[in-house]
């Protein structure tokens, strides 16, 4: 399919735009939905993988390719739609599967041998605990102490408390057991007897469904943007207050620039969603072999049912084509100069926070240097702005005190392992506080790796110029305070089935998340030599203001973000952005760090 402005060429019929992704769609709808890890989890060197696909296979036709290499029919076992696939590590590396069947190609999925994963529970595997929450009854993850060979000891646990092992995260030397137990009042008691060996670090409960792990809001919101994301909308609405597409242009321009060209460096950016909907023609040309092309961006992801499900709203905001499908991805409009990035969105399993850190884990082995988490988490009796009750995304204490181990272990391990990774979360929608962590995670931890941010949306002053602070105020919904480093526009809308349709409304720090996240990819693209801490410098340096001065001693819980610095305005004590939140500044972060490669030559 070719697209000749509002027509496309399929076959040989030149047919209007939005009929071309419908003839398209329904010509071409083999898709992977699912891929896990089975058989047996402990075994690294061949490892097994269950893919769930649509559309109607046929075994003569139909070719499974891991890193453009076609696998071997023997090394595949089908059942219905179900396909088991066993792969190599001595022959194989992580890298994108898809499905060939004459014409069809389907969505590239991320397939990371790095060898970490844990199970989810099914409905006859949860309950309902003292707080209303629901959790698992029989499956817990055991943190091993870092002095004990963590497989040793995982399996002599399981011998001893008559489990099995059927989950693992060996970098953090976290195993997931399944307990002989059959109500919760069998698994406390277990839990409080696993708790007390010597060599357990922690033990963590996981509560929920992962279906449920939506952190934004969607619906009736206060959207000032003019009802689509084309350019004109992004430059006249949400986007043009972080001034997104002065920095398209600004990578566009300089980027391959004849005076001083700069050579970029291909980046990975990891996304902890569940799936994308290929059918959206916000994604459609991403079937198939994406790296067929090294200087694009290339999108690997599960197929969603839904264009305006979390994962491809998130997703859309790096990856998005600019072709009026609904949303626009940042990474999509750099193409023409960009480097050839890659946006891997997975989630390992449905196990909630457990499986969230597991794809973080083979997500960072695998070469990512930027981590998406458009996630988090509060504490029940966690109080927002006006002292009632959070009632959003809420976890017993017991689970939070697992969660805050785990990823104490995984911010841990980043440093030792993977200092010049980064991961941008939420700051969350509960009205609440980011850096507390009685009250969130999470956006509470301290380390120069995890970057927070925060929610802002365009005012109703329509004469306010874009580096104005009162431009946007704060998303009401949006948690604050000092932990949070930037804040970034937190609507958008979402991808789209037909060409020109407008998309649902969905407003959130999940939103704002991928442009920090973006934005970092591409500096990074630029400037590979920036480790976390200098990104989050140049970010504060480049961001305009938000809200009114607050003088270090905000009022009416108006710090929105940690206050800009005099250090961070030339050491300038009386520069007016001083004691300010922070409000994200795409093109100039872009301009500095192109700055910071002359300092460095």
């Amino acid at each position: 399919m070719r697209v000749l402005g509002k027509l496309c060429l399929w076959g040989s019929q030149i047919v209007l735009l939005p009929l071309c992704f419908a003839v398209q769609a329904q010509a071409d709808s083999l898709r992977i939905d699912h891929l896990e890890r089975c058989g047996d989890f402990l075994v690294q060197a061949e490892q097994e993988f269950c893919v769930s696909t649509q559309g109607k296979l046929v075994d003569k036709e139909l070719r499974v390719l891991l890193g453009g290499k076609v696998l071997s029919s023997d090394t595949i076992k089908r059942s219905g739609g179900i396909l088991r696939i066993k792969v190599s590590t001595a022959d194989y590396q992580s890298a994108p599967l898809w499905l060939e069947q004459g014409q069809e190609k389907s969505n590239p999925v991320w397939l990371s041998l790095k060898g970490s994963h844990v199970v989810a529970a099914n409905k006859k595997e949860v309950a309902k605990n003292m707080d209303g929450l629901t959790t698992y009854v029989d499956l817990v993850s055991v943190i091993i102490e870092e002095n004990y060979d963590g497989i040793t000891e995982a399996r002599r646990l399981a011998k001893k408390y008559n489990a099995k092992i059927v989950g693992l995260i060996p970098p953090l030397n976290t195993y997931q057991l399944r307990l002989p137990a059959r109500n919760l009042i069998e698994r406390d008691a277990i839990v409080l007897r696993l708790g007390s060996e010597i060599g357990v670090d922690a033990v963590i409960t996981e509560e929920s469904g992962a279906e449920k792990e939506i952190e934004g809001e969607t619906g009736s919101v206060n959207y000032l943007g003019d009802g689509s994301v084309s350019e004109d909308s992004i430059n006249k609405g949400e986007w043009a207050s972080n001034r997104f597409l002065n920095a398209v242009d600004f990578y566009l321009r300089r980027i391959p620039a004849k005076a001083q060209p700069i050579a970029t460096q291909p980046i990975k950016i990891g996304v902890i969603e569940r799936d994308v909907d290929f059918d959206s023609p916000d994604f459609a040309d991403y079937r198939g072999d994406c790296r067929r092309d090294s200087k694009r961006i290339c999108l690997y992801a599960r197929d969603a049912q839904k264009p305006e499900s979390h994962g491809s709203t998130v997703a859309g905001i790096f990856a998005a084509a600019w072709n009026n499908g609904g949303n626009s991805g940042f990474l999509r409009g750099l193409d023409k100069a960009g480097p050839g990035f890659d946006v891997i969105v997975d989630r390992n399993s449905d196990a909630g926070i457990t499986a969230n850190i597991a794809a973080s884990v083979n997500l960072v082995e695998d070469g990512v240097r930027v981590l998406n988490w458009s996630w988090g988490i509060h504490r029940v009796g966690a109080k927002n702005v006006d002292g009632k009750d959070v009632d959003s995304l809420v976890r017993s204490g017991l689970a939070m005190s697992g969660y805050e181990e785990l990823l104490e272990e995984f911010f841990l391990w980043l440093r030792m392992k993977h200092p010049d990774v980064i991961v941008i979360n939420s700051a969350g929608n509960g009205a609440s506080f980011s850096g507390l962590d009685e009250y969130r995670l999470p956006s509470s931890f301290v380390t120069e790796q995890l970057l927070v941010v925060g929610g802002h949306e365009r005012s109703n002053k329509k004469d306010a110029q874009v580096k104005d602070p009162d431009y946007v105020v704060k998303r009401g919904a949006s948690n604050i305070d000092m932990r949070v480093d930037i804040t970034a526009a937190a609507c958008v809308h979402s991808s789209v089935l037909k060409v020109n349709a407008e998309g649902e409304k969905h407003c959130g720090t999940s939103y704002a998340t991928p442009l920090v996240a973006g934005l970092v990819a591409a500096m990074l693209s630029i400037n590979p030599q920036l480790e976390p801490e200098q990104l989050r410098i140049l970010l504060r340096r480049s961001a305009m203001t938000i809200g009114e001065e607050s003088d270090f001693e905000p009022t009416d819980a108006d710090d929105l973000t940690s206050p800009i610095l005099p250090s961070e305005r030339n050491n300038e004590l009386n520069h007016p952005d001083v004691g300010r939140s922070a409000r994200l500044d795409m093109h100039k972060a872009l301009d500095l760090t192109v700055q910071s490669l002359k300092r460095v030559r």
